[in-house]
């Protein structure tokens, strides 16, 4: 299968491996698209107790869980060491320890293997998620939303290939304030599936949240892009639900959730929409673990119908952090010619890019 030379055969097949926060994955890709296996190991149970993700904690579990995880994607995928054309691992961005085991295990594997190593950006499997399976064609030019427990990004993808950051976030993303809400609701961990589970009993127009719509100006010393138009805040959101729970103690935690919910859903709808129609795209691409919550979804659709745009989304476990994604994306690096070196490390802030 051209393990060593530059072709590789269509229906090809590569070893990826995710493991940027504390998830830890593995999976088994074909080079078009097609997910032959899928094997996420979660440590929720690990860091629900700590109301977050201990990143030492996490990078242990990592030790503990990335070779079982990368036998268990082999064997329900049905194939072999040589049945695999190269091997895949995130690089960044995410937890420095975390993303070290990752590197460790597929620079190890990928050696004692022989085959071709290849470096992904994390954010871009979150877009390249949108490939796997049999996923129709993406709309473009599209504006991607790129919405995770530690990126709020929205980006235009042209027709010509390539990708424009457009905006991103001053203060806290989205999926973080989700797990800082919940803590304060004492909804646990994670935040997302629990404040939207506790939101489905709630009223989302009994507390008037702040939304953040308007044009936001960078924070000193930062690039024009993390303000404008397409930048997002959510600092404020969580502040007046910690401010609200104090003043209101004995007010329904649902409608406070709802409430909360609708407020993010509303921000994020509003500026996605707004580039979509700024930029004449086609589409809307909705990619990260907060593209699972089923309201956010619902929202973009109703918004992208209204203004004639194609949305699409992967399916809620494609959202969440996995190695099909990193899978799919490495066939998309690959392609245009990118490889790793022995000497590849980690790179915990790096940017998106594909």
């Amino acid at each position: 299968m051209g393990r060593r030379g530059g072709r590789v055969r269509p229906d090809a097949l590569v070893l990826a491996i995710e493991t940027s926060c504390d998830e830890t994955a593995a999976a088994v890709v074909a080079r078009d698209g097609r997910v032959r296996s899928s094997i996420v190991a979660s440590q929720a149970e690990l860091h629900a107790r700590y109301g977050g993700v201990v990143p030492e904690l996490a990078a242990r579990r990592h030790v503990e869980a990335v070779l079982p995880a990368v036998d268990a994607a082999l064997a329900e995928a049905a194939v072999g060491w040589d049945d695999l054309a190269l091997v895949a691992v995130t690089r960044g961005p995410g937890l420095p320890a975390a993303l070290l085991v990752g590197l460790a295990a597929a620079k190890a594997l990928a050696f004692a293997r022989g085959l071709p190593l290849v470096a992904v950006n994390h954010l871009a499997g979150h877009i390249w998620a949108h490939r796997l399976d049999d996923a129709p064609p993406l709309p473009l030019p599209a504006i991607c939303l790129v919405v995770s427990g530690s990126h709020t990004d929205l980006c235009l993808l042209p027709e010509a290939g390539g990708l424009r950051l457009l905006g991103t976030t001053v203060d806290d993303a989205a999926g973080e304030v989700f797990d800082k809400v919940a803590r304060l609701l004492d909804l646990g961990y994670p935040g997302g599936p629990r404040i939207e589970l506790a939101a489905r009993q709630g009223d989302a127009h009994a507390v008037a949240f702040p939304r953040t719509l308007r044009d936001l100006n960078p924070p000193p010393g930062r690039s024009q892009v993390v303000g404008g138009r397409y930048a997002f805040s959510f600092s404020g959101l969580k502040t007046a639900v910690a401010v609200r729970r104090q003043t209101h103690p004995t007010e329904a935690v649902a409608d406070v959730a709802a409430s909360f919910q609708a407020a993010v859903v509303e921000t994020l709808v509003h500026k996605t929409i707004a580039a979509a129609r700024d930029h004449g795209a086609a589409g809307v691409l909705l990619a990260g673990g907060v593209a699972a919550n089923g309201p956010l979804r619902a929202a973009m659709a109703a918004g992208c119908g209204g203004e004639g745009l194609a949305l699409r989304v992967p399916p809620p476990w494609y959202c969440t952090d996995n190695a099909a994604m990193i899978g799919a994306a490495a066939w998309e690096a690959w392609a245009a010619g990118r490889r790793a070196g022995w000497d590849l490390d980690a790179e915990p802030d790096l940017p998106l890019e594909l």
